[in-house]
């Protein structure tokens, strides 16, 4: 057994064929990859990593587990796929998640390919464990996978806890202990026990207060836009594949962005902060469907035209259009009066959470200082966007204060 100080859990035991697999190559590159990416940016103390998170739903999984009376071989299974679940991160966490997909056609859980074979595979078997029941139980196949990917997954529980200590904003704060506690399974689905509509609203309310102070803090999603613009550039470079970038971590990344001379300047900036600024920040009711549901390459086309009509490289033009609100903790599932209802229907605050969601929700158009203006004002008219509501630049440079001192 081997016992770890967590800044969270405090001492975390490890044993069997967990232990065994902390020291695969596998799991130690997740020390190198950081849980929140560029939020660092934005609050200088989430530097923790997406191994410390592992070990952190390790620890949760089993104290799942021996509550839920789950024993033996089942347990074996859940702990080691909560341990390696996320295994399949590329670097910067989620931050190019999606320009790895668009050509590998993968997700960080995606992970059948490292757990069956190398030196996980390997591990997993001399250890007594099959390799595809743990890759199934990552992706939330079956009754025990709801435990690792869920809408009430040991994952989401230790993620909110943990970047709330270590960005030091208490939003995230959850009662994890009762959540476990009060963890059943009814007819083969997980669902909170008796009384507990509250428990999983607290859930539900710190992953919505969460979202626009940290996940979605404009200068986090200000700088993931260039980290993603830099890696799709450096994609585009002969000796570098989609495959082989999500196997980088943060430094390779970062590494590769310096020394290659198309996103040398991305490195740099992102290096020393010195970031792109909002040219436009437009609410969901201004900007149209078209450009919300646009496809990858449609975008990239506004962003050619942006920069056309602005009179500027088409690299000072970024556009970031988030993905429409969604709330997958609405769905989960509570006992109620003997019956297994979901919460959207018990919760009041389901509804008014959501209409927040949609408020809070904002389409950035980026650019270097000094060509806020008129990319903000091309953009407006390439996107067919409400000029009052979505240009910021003009407002920011009449104002008296430094704002960027608080970005």
């Amino acid at each position: 057994m081997t016992t770890i100080k967590d800044s969270v859990h405090d001492h975390i035991e490890v044993e069997g064929a967990a232990e065994a697999l902390l020291d695969t190559p596998e799991m130690q590159r997740l020390r190198r990859i950081k849980q929140l990416g560029t939020v660092q940016l934005v609050y200088p103390s989430a530097n923790h990593t997406r191994f410390e998170h592992s070990l952190g739903v390790y620890h949760l999984a089993s104290r799942a587990l021996s509550h839920l009376g789950i024993e033996g071989d089942a347990a074996a299974h859940v702990e080691a796929a909560a341990l390696l679940h996320d295994v399949g991160h590329g670097p910067y966490s989620h931050n190019i998640e999606d320009v790895t997909h668009r050509h590998t056609g993968k997700y960080h859980d995606d992970v059948a390919g490292l757990v069956t074979s190398g030196n996980v595979g390997e591990t997993l078997e001399e250890e007594g464990l099959d390799p595809k029941r743990v890759a199934d139980l990552i992706a939330g196949d079956g009754e025990f996978g709801q435990l690792v990917s869920g809408e009430l997954d040991v994952d989401r529980m230790d993620y909110l806890v943990r970047d709330a200590h270590h960005t030091g904003v208490p939003y995230g704060t959850i009662d994890h202990e009762r959540l476990i506690r009060e963890l059943a399974f009814v007819d083969g689905e997980l669902v909170l026990a008796e009384g507990n509509v509250q428990t999983a609203e607290s859930l539900l309310l710190a992953r919505a207060l969460m979202n626009p102070t940290v996940y979605q803090h404009h200068v986090a999603r200000i700088s993931k836009a260039m980290l993603r613009r830099a890696s799709e550039q450096l994609l585009t470079e002969p000796d570098i594949s989609a495959d082989g970038l999500r196997r980088m971590d943060d430094y390779d990344l970062l590494v590769a962005l310096r020394l290659t001379p198309s996103t040398s300047e991305f490195a740099e900036r992102l290096a020393t902060r010195n970031l792109y600024k909002r040219a436009v920040w437009a609410e969901i009711p201004d900007v149209p469907d078209s450009v919300i549901d646009a496809d990858h390459e449609t975008k990239a086309a506004f962003e050619r035209e942006i920069a056309d009509r602005a009179d500027v490289a088409t690299d000072s033009v970024i556009l970031d259009v988030s993905s429409r609100p969604s709330m997958t903790e609405s769905s989960s599932r509570v006992m109620v009066n003997g019956e297994i209802r979901q919460l959207e229907r018990e919760s009041p605050l389901v509804q008014a959470l959501r209409t927040a969601q949609e408020q809070q929700w904002r389409l950035g158009v980026y650019a270097p200082r000094g060509e806020t203006d008129r990319v903000g004002r091309a953009a407006a008219d390439v996107l067919g966007l409400d000029i009052d509501g979505a240009l910021v630049s003009e407002v920011r440079r009449n104002l008296n204060t430094t704002l960027d001192e608080f970005e």
